[in-house]
């Protein structure tokens, strides 16, 4: 899943430099027209230059970066580091999560070591029953062919009782069996309680990161989008300096990287919320 989202982060900030790059140009543009017609200076239109070829190095970054997450991603899923992986499926659900007594809950019904730790419980209190039914003389029956220089061939039967005699040996049998049986069960009380606090941990995690991200995409963003459209009209209609623009696309740059980064986020945090609780694993 972390491969995954690494994938899906540098794809979505290649793209995202894409257009970053094209809102460049513009200003390359505006700042050309306003130097040719003496309302604007050089100095501009070599700043605005700079920006693209700031964001053409960016991109030639990401596109290494983006195969580096590729191999990633092909060899966590076992195959070769350079096959082709299509268009990642990204598209998640604006819902909560789970409150957190149910991911708790869950958590507590599905992970597989709490099962493991129930199962050694089980056998320790057996253990625990086999050292005490010790103090019991136990009957035995053995039988099986025998031969004697006398009778010759036969079959011979004996039956006999066991005396527990040596009781102290035995006390100190059940103890250690006792004690075996007391580490399991706080070995699993333990667990359990860890469990289900990195069930909640995890379920929080996804509500700060779904926040986030709402809020990059619902509020940040489109106020960003307005301002640069409404700076960048202005900077072409000679009514606002060059650094003005500048700074509003860089805000918008800036919110378009967070909101990239939040949705992975996001998204991994779907993930550990998902291995918390133990989902995908059988019962």
């Amino acid at each position: 899943a972390a491969a995954f989202w690494m994938l899906a982060e540098t794809r979505d900030a290649a793209q995202i430099v894409d257009e970053q790059r094209a809102l460049a140009d513009q200003m390359v543009t505006a700042a050309t027209a306003r130097y040719a017609t003496n309302t604007g200076a050089q100095a501009d239109v070599l700043r605005a230059q700079l920006e693209v070829a700031r964001l053409d190095g960016e991109r030639r970054a990401l596109v290494a970066e983006t195969h580096a997450a590729e191999a990633m991603l092909n060899t966590s899923l076992a195959r070769a580091a350079d096959a082709p992986i299509p268009e990642l499926d990204t598209m998640m659900s604006d819902d909560e999560p789970p409150l957190a007594g149910q991911v708790a809950g869950a958590a507590l019904d599905r992970r597989p070591e709490l099962r493991a730790g129930r199962a050694e419980g089980a056998r320790s209190e057996a253990e625990v029953s086999v050292m005490e039914a010790m103090y019991t003389p136990m009957a035995m029956l053995r039988t099986g062919p025998s031969y004697t220089m006398s009778d010759g061939a036969g079959w011979m039967v004996m039956v006999g009782v066991t005396i527990p005699l040596w009781r102290g040996k035995l006390r100190a049998g059940v103890a250690e069996a006792r004690s075996m049986a007391d580490m399991a069960s706080a070995d699993l009380e333990a667990m359990r309680r860890m469990v289900g606090g990195q069930a909640v941990v995890a379920r929080e995690r996804v509500v700060a990161a779904r926040e986030r991200y709402l809020a990059l995409r619902d509020s940040i963003m489109p106020r960003a989008k307005a301002a640069i459209a409404s700076t960048l009209a202005a900077y072409a209609a000679n009514q606002m300096p060059l650094v003005s623009t500048l700074e509003a696309a860089q805000a918008l740059w800036s919110a378009q990287r967070d909101l990239v980064m939040a949705r992975a986020e996001l998204g991994r945090a779907w993930a550990r919320l998902h291995r918390a609780t133990g989902e995908g694993t059988t019962r």
